[in-house]
């Protein structure tokens, strides 16, 4: 059975940056508030025409390039979103035709913030099965243009930004290189805690003037409980991961957690025992890009020279649904 190794990476933000500064003149808040609640700095917010499939496209180029391998080599697409270019087809076919890939496969996964680590297992299994010996697996996001940017929406609103990362796959002969594993969990009594209500198909029509009048098409979440959740679930997900390999977190080299809250990620940290070198934190620059975090942040510690061949590969993902995961990879 082959092995899965991460032979390329990639990202791709868009240019505009938005300062806390900027958020002050749109809604009731602050840059110190921002800053210490979140760690955020800043984001990368698109332009009016730019797609999800623009930004993915780019990041895939990149991860291509990094690889050394051409569009056409790539056999299979699995790209993670919770936030589509349309309500259907998924965002996955336009990154195939802006890729001139015609006639591969293109799978897309709504699992939120642990969407690139739902989409890793899907991919190692791909490869693992020998039904194909290359995928490309994609995180992006388009959040700017859904969030509710004023003194009402400021909670989730100073949070998100816009972004995509990719990572080439490929099937490699045993050896201890590669994915090790993947570990995926979920608690759907948890869904609406951070979720956005509308638009649904459970209703008719599926967004109604009332709901748009609500403001029930904007994300919601109630952040005392995520905080609490996360700070469990991923710490818990990565003692899981080192467990079924006998390793424990000292072992490891290098840990991206998802870009959701530095204070988040600090108390992983924290639990875990690792020193700062060993942990990855870009969300200052970011802010929270949901699937693209994991993505976005290892393609830039790959061209940083955080990874060395052989290091232990630690990844761990929480969010909405709740979904939660962790991956270890031996690089």
């Amino acid at each position: 059975m082959p092995s899965t190794a991460i032979i390329g990476t990639g990202f791709h933000v868009p240019d505009r940056v938005v300062s806390n500064a900027e958020l002050t003149g749109l809604m009731d808040t602050s840059d110190e508030w921002i800053v210490e609640r979140t760690g955020i700095r800043e984001r990368r917010w698109v332009r009016e025409g730019e797609s999800g499939a623009d930004l993915a496209r780019r990041a895939s180029e990149m991860a291509l390039e990094d690889a050394g391998c051409e569009a056409g080599e790539v056999e299979a697409i699995v790209l993670a979103t919770l936030s589509p270019d349309h309500f259907f087809p998924g965002t996955g076919v336009f990154l195939q035709r802006e890729l001139g890939l015609a006639g591969i496969p293109s799978i897309d996964l709504r699992a939120q913030c642990s969407g690139f680590l739902y989409g890793l297992q899907v991919a190692d299994a791909l490869i693992r099965s020998e039904q194909y010996r290359t995928v490309l697996l994609v995180g992006v996001e388009i959040q700017s243009t859904g969030l509710d940017l004023s003194t009402r929406g400021r909670d989730m609103a100073v949070l998100f930004g816009d972004g995509a990362g990719a990572a080439l796959l490929e099937a490699i002969d045993g050896g201890d290189r590669g994915v090790l594993s993947t570990h995926l969990w979920a608690d759907g009594r948890h869904a609406e805690t951070l979720w956005a209500e509308s638009p649904s198909a459970c209703r008719h029509p599926y967004v109604s003037a009332a709901d748009l009048d609500a403001g029930r098409h904007y994300p919601t979440m109630d952040g005392r409980d995520v905080f609490r959740h996360a700070t469990r679930r991923m710490p818990e997900a990565v003692e899981t991961a080192l467990e079924a390999h006998g390793l424990a977190a000292s072992d490891i080299d290098l840990l991206v957690p998802h870009q959701a809250n530095l204070r988040i990620s600090q108390m992983v940290q924290r639990r875990l025992g690792l020193p700062d070198e060993k942990v990855v934190n870009n969300i200052e620059r970011y802010g929270n890009t949901t699937a693209a975090t994991i993505p976005i942040a290892l393609a830039e510690a790959v061209r940083a020279g955080r990874l060395e061949p052989g290091d232990l590969l630690c990844m761990v993902a929480f969010g909405s649904g709740f979904t939660w995961a962790s991956a270890l990879v031996r690089w």
